[in-house]
């Protein structure tokens, strides 16, 4: 069987470096190690509106962004397949009928699902006036396992390069294919999941010393930003408080800076796979 992948990203914002060492440069990898027939990489603008359905001008302008962010990071055209998912009606055509395999129960049980769904602040039954969170939970967005399982296997993945928190939505898929290949007789591939290689790409803290980068919270260095917005960033970055002097004891943990007079030559060392020398930064 034809090795082939599948895999991309929403177009919400422009991407950062913790899609670059989570995915992007894996994706990179995988294409030119000549190891899989076919490499998708999909745009997922559809996907995107489930959330963003009050404001799809975000979502068209960024999937440009998106796509100049692919680039930028060495994705070829001429040895990867670059496509916008809306572009592609069968997705959602095909997600239609695999609804029908799911239950509410199994979707709700889903914690990649659980976990998004707090992070953007939905919630059944908010009161009245509560501006700390988003009115109920659009169906398209309680749904999108789904969605995502129909573009995995539209075009026959066998892998799909993924980070530890999607676990559970290609677990999904697997339990789709088996009910569907059950009903219907041995139709279509399950998946094989492949997470990163090393720790430090799995999770790649905020400026803010969070767990995780994420556009949501502000914390990111996005590919695209200038040489002068990368060391505004880096320079405000939280950092040990108790760390006054260069030789005072620090500690570690909780912070994305050494010390307070860190300068932008620290970016290798806060995240050791990336230096300013590599052809990221898109001009």
């Amino acid at each position: 069987m034809a090795k082939i992948i599948l895999t991309g990203d929403r177009p919400t914002g422009r991407l950062h470096l913790g899609h670059f060492v989570g995915s992007l440069r894996r994706r990179v990898e995988l294409q030119n190690s000549g190891e899989f027939e076919k490499i998708f990489i999909m745009i997922a603008d559809a996907q995107a509106l489930t959330d963003n359905a009050d404001n799809p001008e975000k979502v068209r302008q960024n999937i440009i962004e998106v796509a100049l962010d692919y680039l930028s990071v060495g994705l070829d055209p001429a040895q990867s397949t670059l496509f916008i998912q809306s572009q592609v009606p069968e997705l959602c055509e095909l997600a239609f009928y695999y609804m029908n395999l799911v239950t509410v129960q199994r979707l709700q049980r889903n914690p990649t699902v659980k976990a998004e769904i707090a992070l953007r602040g939905f919630a059944e039954g908010a009161a009245e006036g509560d501006t700390t969170q988003r009115q109920g939970i659009p169906v398209g967005f309680f749904t999108y396992p789904i969605s995502q399982a129909s573009d995995i296997t539209a075009f026959k993945a066998t892998t799909v390069p993924v980070g530890e928190d999607q676990e559970p939505m290609i677990e999904q898929t697997r339990e789709i294919v088996h009910k569907f290949n059950a009903v219907y007789g041995e139709t279509l591939v399950e998946p094989e999941i492949l997470l990163p290689d090393n720790a430090a790409c799995m999770r790649l803290p905020g400026t803010d010393g969070k767990a995780k980068m994420s556009k949501s919270l502000n914390n990111c260095i996005y590919l695209s930003d200038t040489a002068d917005e990368v060391k505004k960033k880096v320079m405000g970055m939280y950092t040990d408080p108790d760390h006054l002097r260069v030789e005072d004891p620090g500690k570690i943990e909780g912070a994305t800076r050494s010390s307070p007079t860190s300068t932008l030559s620290a970016v290798p060392n806060i995240f050791p796979d990336i230096c300013l020398n590599t052809p990221l930064w898109r001009s």
